[in-house]
């Protein structure tokens, strides 16, 4: 026969003191996981759902991102523009962007120091490639002039980089006339300046950084994909975009693996607070359990009980620690990658799943650190439980 639940609660709340601040620490070992894990969901967000399915990237063959791939302008003109299967504009000309990418530091409200920023140099047809952005503010840049937009997530976290100033890089300062914003939140982390006269600031005359190509549909996608990986005058990695924006979640992956190093250190000095919590309460309730014996509760129903008891004052610490942790959703911040050496913003995200992560966390941390009390309860012999006072 089980002990009620109710009983579990009273005991509970007759301790209040000791309840509170054990599930106080409890609660902050949990906003600790929930904080690291919603950021690197955030993350997580920002590339996978970036990158139209029917565009394809083309880089160097071995290279891991664009900053550090060549594309040589000739191959891009007699190879790659216009093989058929890619998409056309209502002028007739192909969808396919030859881009240049480099890096600007620019000092944040986080990094007073300056953080690296992806500045890309495209062409018109690079814009129709990307749609789904519009501009927010200013106009566009003017091809052949040292004029730059910049992404809604730059205009809102580098006050250097607002409509109206100039930031530095080749050979002279550009001016920011527009800020835009689109619907795949991995390119408002950056800078956009015409192709031409970037790549002439850079001295990049024969070759590029990458190809951005839009696929006629789906058929035509996996069959571009196949000619441009056996074209031997080629040497060049394709991909669908989509699958370019999630490989570099790995950025994530040092802040994930540490916070919840930190987690972890922190839910073994909770599990000890459970358990000298319940140790506590066994020696206080001593002649309880007796009387529960007496009553005909058997050794495994106290043993329940106990461990019961430990997981609710946990659920407790957990349940505060998702609600200390609740205003973070929507933060944005930025984070830099070792794939593309420029940092990337995006909004941390209290997901249902960074939810029932840290709840199960706390659950765990009350069975590991209830058990050995709620076994000594169980162990106590009837007479002398009931000899304790």
């Amino acid at each position: 026969m089980p002990i009620p639940l109710s009983y579990n609660l009273r005991n509970l709340a007759v301790r209040k003191t000791t309840t509170v601040m054990t599930a106080l620490g409890i609660a902050l070992t949990v906003a600790v996981l929930c904080a690291v894990l919603s950021l690197v969901e955030g993350l997580r967000v920002a590339f996978t759902s970036s990158g139209n399915a029917l565009n394809l990237l083309l880089i160097r063959k071995g290279g891991t991102s664009e900053l550090s791939s060549v594309v040589p302008r000739n191959d891009f003109q007699e190879v790659i523009r216009y093989r058929p299967g890619i998409a056309r504009d209502a002028a007739g000309e192909p969808l396919a962007s030859l881009e240049l990418v480099t890096i600007v530091n620019l000092p944040s409200k986080d990094a007073p120091d300056g953080m690296n920023l992806n500045v890309r140099g495209i062409s018109p047809i690079g814009l129709e490639v990307r749609e789904e952005t519009r501009l927010i503010r200013g106009r566009w840049f003017n091809p052949g002039r040292r004029e730059v937009v910049v992404g809604a997530a730059i205009a809102g976290r580098y006050p250097s980089a607002q409509v109206g100033n100039r930031i530095h890089f080749g050979r002279g300062d550009w001016e920011i006339v527009g800020a835009f914003e689109s619907a795949y939140p991995a390119r408002n982390s950056e800078i956009w300046g015409d192709l031409y006269q970037v790549r002439a600031d850079l001295n990049r005359y024969d070759a590029c950084s990458s190809v951005l190509l839009r696929a006629a549909n789906p058929t035509a996608l996996r069959a571009l994909t196949s000619e441009f990986l056996v074209e031997q005058r080629l040497q060049l990695d394709v991909m669908p975009e989509p699958d370019y924006f999630a490989k570099q979640t790995n950025s994530g992956d040092v802040i994930k693996y540490l916070g919840t190093f930190v987690a972890i250190i922190m839910a073994v000095g909770s599990c000890f607070a459970a358990m000298n919590t319940m140790y506590a309460a066994v020696a206080r309730r001593s002649q309880e359990i007796g009387t529960l014996r007496v009553l005909g509760f058997s050794q495994f129903s106290i043993l329940v009980s106990f461990i019961l008891e430990s997981v609710l004052l946990s659920l407790l610490g957990g349940l505060l620690g998702v609600l200390l942790v609740l205003p973070l959703n929507g933060l944005s911040t930025g984070v830099g990658s070792m794939t593309t050496f420029a940092e990337t913003a995006f909004q941390l995200k209290i997901t249902p799943k960074v939810v029932a992560s840290g709840i199960s966390f706390a659950v765990v941390m009350g069975v590991l650190g209830g058990f050995l009390p709620a076994y000594a309860a169980a162990r106590k012999q009837i007479l002398e439980a009931l000899k304790q006072i």
